[in-house]
């Protein structure tokens, strides 16, 4: 990893909300007791992290965990209290007023869990709103929005108010939006809490698909493990303001950082976590004989196969290349449980 890969870094951000913190003395040290005896409550705690350029991280916890505070720090839509937030390499609290207005105008999109839309604006209106403010002329920001729309599946639906459209929709118009100004950072907060669960669901696989297609550097919050499961590159799992873990959905689950993390996943299907190539040992210089499987394939997708499958080491195969070799008695362990 490079500096350029750098796209924002969190160095012992604290965010403390009481009687003037910036006075306190604020160390990796002090806990929370030390705060609520000087009555201030500490929503952030010594976070320091690093998001890499094209990568998503989703950011989760249970409800004042301090996810959503976070991530408002890193957008500097809160100052932090200590610490300094780099954005390519730029401290944001040193930013000018007009500075910050225009890293957020040309880097930054947001889509919160309130929709925000304009009511007396159709679908349309609300996406070109931002360039609007931008000083874009009217022709190339209707484009724009158009182009936005349908991406986010919404064609034929530009002139809607958004009284007339579902909650899914509105949250794809929320999407477009915040997509319209071409941002390189995206900040997510809990964006499709409020939708059904099958609603929920065609976001996500939505949400897959432009990540697929856009290459952004992603900020996603949620309290939903399995969305974060479906969506992350890399989780970060907060409680009371402090990071305890950060590292990809497999290790949050193989490995557990610490007993909250373990407690925090013991119900999920580790199967459905689990890719074959977590479990691989090197070919060194063995003899690869017969079929290889998938690499990238879930220990569930594969099951059947390595089930019937009698070689206790079963090559993978990755890009056209053996990858590794895959423990059999590992991977069945994991789908059927340790023999007693």
């Amino acid at each position: 990893m490079t500096t350029n890969d750098v796209v924002i870094s969190c160095k012992h951000v604290w965010k403390v909300f009481g009687d003037r913190p910036e006075r306190l003395n604020l160390t990796p040290a002090t806990t929370l007791d030390d705060l609520r005896a000087t009555n201030h409550i500490a929503a952030v705690r010594d976070v320091s992290l690093e998001i890499l350029r094209g990568e998503m991280l989703v950011v989760m916890g249970l409800s004042g965990s301090g996810k959503s505070t976070l991530v408002r720090c890193l957008a500097r839509l809160l100052d932090v209290t200590s610490g300094a937030v780099e954005v390519e390499g730029r401290d944001i609290g040193k930013l000018s007023e007009p500075e910050l207005i225009e890293l957020r105008r040309k880097k930054m999109g947001m889509v919160f869990q309130s929709f925000g839309l304009l009511p007396h604006r159709t679908a349309l209106e609300n996406v070109a709103f931002p360039l609007e403010m931008r000083g874009q002329d009217r022709a190339s920001r209707i484009a724009r929005a158009r182009d936005m729309l349908a991406l986010v599946g919404l064609k034929g639906r530009e002139g809607y108010f958004p009284r007339e459209l579902s909650g899914g929709q509105q949250q794809r118009v929320g999407i477009a939006r915040s997509l319209a100004v071409e941002p390189d950072i995206w900040f997510l907060d809990e964006p499709f809490s409020a939708l059904d669960p099958l609603i929920r669901r065609e976001m996500q696989d939505e949400f897959l698909r432009l990540k697929g297609m856009l290459a952004k550097t992603v900020v996603f919050i949620t309290h939903d493990f399995d969305e974060a499961l479906r969506l992350a590159d890399r989780i970060a799992i907060m409680k009371d303001g402090a990071v305890e873990q950060i590292d990809t959905p497999e290790r949050i689950v193989m490995a557990p950082a610490t007993p909250y993390v373990a407690k925090f996943t013991e119900a999920i299907d580790r199967t459905r976590v689990v890719h074959a190539l977590a479990l691989a040992q090197p070919v060194e210089g063995r003899v690869i004989e017969g079929e290889p499987l998938p690499a990238n394939e879930t220990l569930h997708a594969l099951a059947r196969r390595i089930v019937g499958d009698s070689r206790p080491l079963i090559p993978l195969v990755h890009k056209g290349q053996i990858a590794g070799l895959l423990d059999r008695k590992a991977a069945l362990d994991l789908l059927l449980g340790p023999v007693a």
